[in-house]
C-alpha cells in the first residue's frame, strides 16, 4: 500500500503548507502570541522536512517495493488487487475497532480559544517567570554556581550580568590550571547550555544549526592559530613551551610550583626555597618526574592535558559567541533587575498581575475599527506614573530615581503638595510661593525663607528679622560723636577710653 502512503504524504504536505501560510498571515497581538505562532510554524516546518524525506525514499524505491506494487496493479485483474487491499483494511479495523482516523483537515486548523484545546499553553511552560516570554535572561541559578567556585570574587547579580562572558583575569581570578577542574568545567557547560536553549526558545525559526556550526568553525580557526583568549601558547626562555597567561611574558616555568619566572637568577634562588622543596616532594610522591616543562601539547607533555584545555576553551568560546547574539536581551535583563530592586513587593505583584492579564487576553477581532481606536487611545498605567512629553507614562526606574513618589506639602502655598524633591526645591523661587510670603507680610529677603513651609515658622523668622533690623537702627541713631582738641571726631566710648589712658 505504498501508493496510499504516498498519496497521504502529499496531502499532508499540502495541508502543512496551508497551515504555515495561515499562521504567517496573522498579526500577533503581543509577544506571547508571536512566540506561540513561531513555535507552531517551526513544528510544521520540521514535520514538512520529515515527510519530504519519507516521500523521497518512496520515490527512490531502493528495495523495489513500489515497482512490485505497480506491476501487481497494472497486470492481471485490477479489481482483484483492489478488493484484496480493501479486505486487509477491513480486517485491520476489525482487530482494532477503536483506532482513531487521522483527519488532516482538522489536524492543522487554527483553533480559537473557545473551540476546545487551549492555545499557547506550551509557551507558558517553556519560559520561567523571570524570563518573561524571552525578554530577559534568567541566570540566577548559574550565578549561584559561579559564587560556589573557589577563589572567585563575591559579585552581585547585576555585576555578574556584566562579566559572565569574560573568562580572563582580572574579571575572572581563576588560574589556568584551576579551570581544568570538574566544577568549573560543569559551570561553563551549564552556562553554554542555558544560552543555547534560550536562543532556541526565542528564535525558533532561525537556522540555529548553521549558526552553531559557524561558532565551531571559528573556534577551530582560533585554536589552530593559537589565538583563543586565555589559552595561548608561547616559547619560554629556556627552550621549553609553557602556557601564556594574562599579564605574564616569556620566562622560565616551574612545574612544581606552577609559576613562571622572568629572571633566571630568581628562578635558581627559588629552587632552594622551602615552598619549592615541599611542592617538588608532593609532586614526586604523586608520581610525577618534577623536571617536566609546563603542561602543554609540545615537547612530550601529556596530550590528554591539552585536550582537556581544548574542551574548556571551546565551551568558553561558545558562551562568548552566544552572548554576542543575545546582547539586547542581556542589556534588557540588567535594566529590569535594577528596576525591580527599587520596587516594593506590592509593586512587583501588581506588575505580575498586569502581565498575566495581558497574556490571558483572548485574540481575534476586537469589534471593528472603533474598538481598535479605543484600545490605542487607552493608556495602561496601574502605578499612576506621570506622563512624558509623548503622552505615555515615564519608566518606573526614572520615577524612582527622581523620587516622584514622595510628597512635599507647603502650607504657605495653600497646602499644595509637590511630588518629588526637584519640584519642591524649585517652587521656592516661583511666583506662587513668593505671593504667599507677601500675604504674610514678608516683603524682602525671601531667599532666607527657603525650606520653610509652615506659616507659623515663617512669621517667627520674619518677626526676628524685624527685631534685629530695629536694634541696628536704634544703635546707629544713639551713637554720640566726640571731638578732641585737634578736631578728630570719634564715638563717645572710644573718646572716654583714650582719655582714661591719658592719650588725649
Amino acid at each position: 500500500m505504498l501508493f496510499e502512503e504516498q498519496r497521504f504524504i502529499h496531502e499532508d504536505l499540502e495541508r502543512l503548507e496551508q497551515a504555515v501560510a495561515d499562521r504567517v498571515a496573522e498579526e500577533p497581538r503581543n509577544l506571547r502570541d508571536r512566540l506561540a505562532r513561531d513555535h507552531e510554524v517551526a513544528h510544521f516546518l520540521n514535520r514538512i522536512e520529515d515527510q519530504s524525506k519519507r516521500l523521497l525514499d518512496i520515490y527512490k524505491d531502493a528495495d523495489g517495493a513500489r515497482n512490485k506494487e505497480v506491476q501487481m496493479i497494472s497486470t492481471g485483474d485490477q479489481f482483484e488487487e483492489f478488493y484484496k487491499q480493501m479486505d486487509e483494511i477491513k480486517d485491520f479495523h476489525k482487530r482494532y475497532p477503536n483506532e482513531p482516523v487521522e483527519n488532516l483537515e482538522r489536524a492543522y486548523k487554527r483553533r480559537q480559544p473557545g473551540e476546545g484545546e487551549p492555545t499557547g499553553m506550551e509557551i507558558d511552560n517553556l519560559f520561567t517567570g523571570e524570563e518573561s516570554y524571552g525578554q530577559f535572561l534568567d541566570l540566577t541559578t548559574i550565578h549561584e554556581d559561579y559564587l560556589n567556585l573557589p577563589n572567585v570574587k563575591r559579585l552581585s547579580y547585576v555585576q555578574y550580568l556584566d562579566m559572565f562572558d569574560v573568562f580572563t583575569p582580572p574579571q575572572l581570578p581563576i588560574k589556568r590550571n584551576n579551570k581544568l577542574s570538574d566544577r568549573y568545567f560543569k559551570y561553563v557547560g551549564e552556562l553554554a547550555t542555558y544560552l543555547e536553549s534560550f536562543l532556541k526558545k526565542v528564535k525558533p525559526l532561525q537556522d540555529l544549526d548553521k549558526l552553531f556550526a559557524s561558532f565551531d568553525d571559528e573556534f577551530e580557526r582560533q585554536w589552530a592559530a593559537n589565538e583563543v583568549p586565555g589559552w595561548t601558547e608561547e616559547k619560554a626562555e629556556n627552550g621549553t613551551q609553557g602556557p601564556k597567561t594574562e599579564g605574564s611574558g616569556e620566562g622560565i616555568w616551574c612545574a612544581d610550583c606552577e609559576r613562571e619566572f622572568k629572571n633566571e637568577n630568581v628562578y635558581k634562588n627559588h629552587l632552594t626555597g622551602k615552598k619549592h622543596i615541599r611542592a617538588a616532594e608532593a609532586r614526586k610522591a604523586a608520581g610525577d618526574s618534577g623536571d617536566k616543562p609546563a603542561p602543554s601539547a609540545g615537547n612530550g607533555a601529556p596530550v590528554a592535558h591539552r585536550l582537556k584545555e581544548r574542551a574548556v576553551a571551546e565551551r568558553e568560546h561558545r558562551v562568548r559567541s552566544l552572548t554576542q547574539i543575545l546582547q539586547p536581551e542581556r542589556q534588557a535583563t540588567r535594566i529590569n533587575v535594577e528596576r525591580r530592586q527599587g520596587m516594593t513587593e506590592r509593586e512587583r505583584q501588581m506588575e505580575l498581575e498586569a502581565l498575566l492579564n495581558e497574556s490571558e487576553t483572548p485574540g481575534g477581532d476586537r469589534g471593528g475599527d472603533q474598538s481598535d481606536e479605543d484600545d490605542e487611545d487607552r493608556i495602561y498605567n496601574p502605578l499612576k506614573l506621570p506622563l512624558a512629553w509623548d503622552g505615555k507614562p515615564i519608566p518606573y526606574w526614572l520615577y524612582k530615581l527622581h523620587g516622584l513618589g514622595v510628597e512635599y506639602p507647603c502650607e504657605i502655598c495653600g497646602n499644595f503638595v509637590y511630588m518629588g524633591r526637584r519640584a519642591f526645591d524649585k517652587h521656592f523661587s516661583e511666583a506662587m510661593h513668593i505671593f504667599g510670603l507677601k500675604c504674610l507680610g514678608v516683603t524682602s529677603n525671601t531667599n532666607l525663607f527657603r525650606e520653610i513651609t509652615r506659616i507659623e515658622d515663617a512669621l517667627k523668622l520674619w518677626e526676628k528679622l524685624e527685631q534685629n533690623r530695629k536694634k541696628d537702627r536704634d544703635g546707629r541713631d544713639n551713637v554720640v560723636q566726640m571731638e578732641d582738641a585737634e578736631g578728630n571726631v570719634m564715638p563717645e566710648r572710644i573718646y572716654l577710653d583714650l582719655q582714661k589712658q591719658g592719650i588725649l
